[in-house]
């Protein structure tokens, strides 16, 4: 039975603080047929060196639609995705 793939979408990928540093831009648009964040991610990562900044294992928080959310959010087209470092104050 073959599996039924999505299309293609586009999301709107938006880096902040240090991990637009560590990329060197702030912003992309990304065509993707991920379904998730955790996916998407996982392909932005496969990408190499550059992406290393979003690894798993990195302090990175993520916001769907300026929503915070976990890799398990979905995506849908014209979606924007933010990453960024936690924040500390005083």
């Amino acid at each position: 039975m073959s599996e039924t793939k999505r299309a293609m979408i586009t999301v709107h990928l938006r880096y902040f603080a240090s991990i637009r540093e560590s990329l060197n831009f702030g912003n992309e648009d990304w065509q993707t047929s991920a379904t998730t964040v955790g996916a998407l991610r996982a392909e932005l990562l496969a990408r190499g060196q550059t992406y290393q900044c979003l690894s798993a294992d990195k302090p990175v928080r993520m916001a769907l639609d300026q929503v915070m959310c976990q890799d398990s959010a979905l995506l849908r087209d014209g979606c924007e995705l933010g990453f960024f470092p936690p924040v500390t104050g005083g």
